[in-house]
């Protein structure tokens, strides 16, 4: 699925937020049912809280545990790895984008009336956000697959 970035763009383009985007573009291979994909990332869109973690960033991360995650008891030695993963997807996107923070990103703060305003109007959440989109898929899905977890 090299073309996961192409796919988590279409996806946004559809109307889905950024997180929904991305880990609907990665959920079927892992056989994470759409519906329930995109109902567990509605609240991820636009940052948390509108300016935190970037969505995309969530659903490249919440892919990263639907390959290899685990918890419980039993689950030390999977959540470990999916951390040290997740570590990877927030240093690779930080080099590329200088921060993970949603807010950071498209240069004005959504969590107020005024700045979702703002990027609505200015279409931020297009011209800066597809390509987080795109980003964010593709480095989740070559983590994914260079782990072994899908065929490539």
């Amino acid at each position: 699925m090299s073309d996961a970035g192409s796919v988590a763009v279409g996806h946004f383009a559809g109307g889905y937020n950024c997180c929904q985007s991305v880990l609907l573009s990665l959920c079927g291979p892992a056989g994470l049912d759409a519906a329930l994909a995109v109902r567990l990332a509605t609240g991820f869109g636009v940052g948390m809280a509108r300016g935190g973690v970037c969505g995309a960033v969530s659903g490249a991360v919440m892919a990263l545990g639907l390959f290899g995650g685990g918890g419980g008891p039993d689950g030390r030695a999977a959540k470990t790895a999916t951390y040290a993963r997740t570590k990877v997807i927030y240093d690779r996107f930080f080099e590329r984008h200088g921060s993970i923070i949603c807010r950071d990103l498209i240069g004005l703060d959504p969590s107020t009336p005024e700045g979702l305003e703002l990027a609505n109007r200015e279409r931020r959440f297009h011209t800066v956000c597809v390509p987080l989109v795109r980003d964010a898929a593709c480095l989740a899905w070559d983590i994914i697959e260079s782990r072994g977890f899908v065929a490539g």
